[in-house]
């Protein structure tokens, strides 16, 4: 197996388990190991480290799948993985729709492998996993015999890693808008055409949060997508419940998913760009009992963290002064660059500006679906927040 030796200085995250090794810690390659090839890593002074795919074109030249000297990765390899996976969501209670691969988390950098009951999304997002593509459709056949498998690759990410943007079927064609139930609640998911895999797993256990506060309120949500965190809202006892959100198309399915649960007359979906309705309904002086924000992430790149942080300043100062005194904002953040103390400390700057005092109800990450493995920053991604604003 080719070797990769990497330098005598390098970061003791590398020592301390995270699977990443870095383009410029990397001291020499064995000559003729080719962009997506499984190597062997070793410290400076030849003692074993891990196993994990190769890419020189990559700035994260090795990515770990394993620290065991013993393991073979091969087909088998990957069945065990995506094995051991499942019988953890089990253990922990997500059986009909989970994240049932999170990268890193599950040993698996780069692969995102959602289930929503018995169909499947995969994104193989570096080059070293997607090469193992066909042998995750495989073992997923083997262990669930799913009615469907979708590609959704369409992502500029994997163009870093040299390959193309793609979608399409890894198993025979099926309807691709197909439906779930969370929380009682059903939801169509467009897994070809929604945003990511079509659905956000990840604030499934955070949707639940809200059921107490919105009792008999007037509830405000921007960013709605198909109007998840809504529904639930209207599900919960909400009195009237508006959702804004930028995208025709989300709107028209947030208007459909209302229906569906019969939750028209009480949901209503506008197309705005909510960064601008916010600011002028702020100015108008509108009152809502909850304000709810769930916007997409700000920034990919840590050169752009300080315009991520004045955008999230913006958007919860506007929320909180449409909340009534007494009421509450609902908030979240899924940049993962953004870690959680600078996202409170942001809320708490905006509530300075505002001039409102805030009591925090509850703070959570995103579903357990979703591990965080300790010390390991970018598994770690999603801030959701509920406050008092007096």
């Amino acid at each position: 197996m080719n070797i990769v030796l990497l330098k005598k200085k390098i970061g003791h995250r590398v020592l301390n388990g995270h699977p990443w090794i870095f383009a410029n810690e990397v001291a020499s390659v064995t000559e003729g190991a080719q962009a997506g090839d499984i190597v062997t890593v070793q410290t400076f002074d030849g003692k074993f480290l891990g196993k994990g795919y190769f890419n020189p074109q990559s700035q994260i030249a090795v990515r770990l799948l394993t620290r065991n000297a013993q393991v073979e990765v091969n087909e088998q390899f990957f069945f065990n993985k995506i094995q051991e996976a499942w019988a953890y969501r089990q253990q922990i209670g997500y059986v009909e729709n989970c994240r049932l691969i999170f990268g890193e988390a599950d040993d698996l950098p780069q692969l995102i492998i959602d289930k929503f009951n018995d169909y499947f999304v995969i994104q193989t997002l570096a080059l070293g996993i997607d090469k193992w593509k066909p042998a995750i459709v495989d073992a997923l056949q083997k262990i669930f015999n799913p009615k469907g498998i979708f590609e959704r690759n369409d992502v500029p990410v994997r163009e870093l890693e040299g390959l193309a943007q793609q979608k399409g079927f890894l198993s025979a064609p099926f309807d691709t808008k197909i439906r779930i139930v969370e929380n009682g609640l059903q939801f169509n998911v467009d897994v070809e055409n929604g945003q990511k895999t079509g659905y956000f797993l990840d604030q499934q256990d955070n949707r639940r949060a809200i059921q107490h506060i919105v009792k008999g309120a007037d509830v405000l949500g921007a960013f709605t997508y198909t109007g998840t965190f809504e529904i639930h809202a209207a599900h919960y006892g909400a009195k009237s419940v508006l959702g804004l959100d930028i995208s025709e198309s989300a709107v028209a399915q947030a208007n459909a998913n209302a229906a569906l649960n019969g939750y028209q007359d009480i949901c209503k979906f506008e197309c705005v760009n909510a960064f601008d309705v916010l600011k002028q309904w702020a100015k108008d002086q509108k009152k809502y009992d909850v304000v709810m924000l769930d916007p997409p992430s700000f920034t990919k790149t840590r050169s752009n963290i300080q315009k991520a942080i004045t955008g999230y300043k913006e958007i919860n100062l506007r929320g909180m002064k449409l909340v009534k005194p007494g009421g509450f904002l609902v908030t979240s953040s899924c940049t993962n660059l953004i870690q959680p103390e600078m996202f409170l400390e942001t809320i708490q700057m905006a509530a300075k500006d505002a001039r409102r005092k805030l009591r925090q109800v509850t703070f959570q990450t995103q579903a357990a679906d979703h591990p965080i493995v300790w010390g390991w920053e970018n598994t770690n991604y999603l801030k959701f927040l509920i406050v008092q604003v007096l």
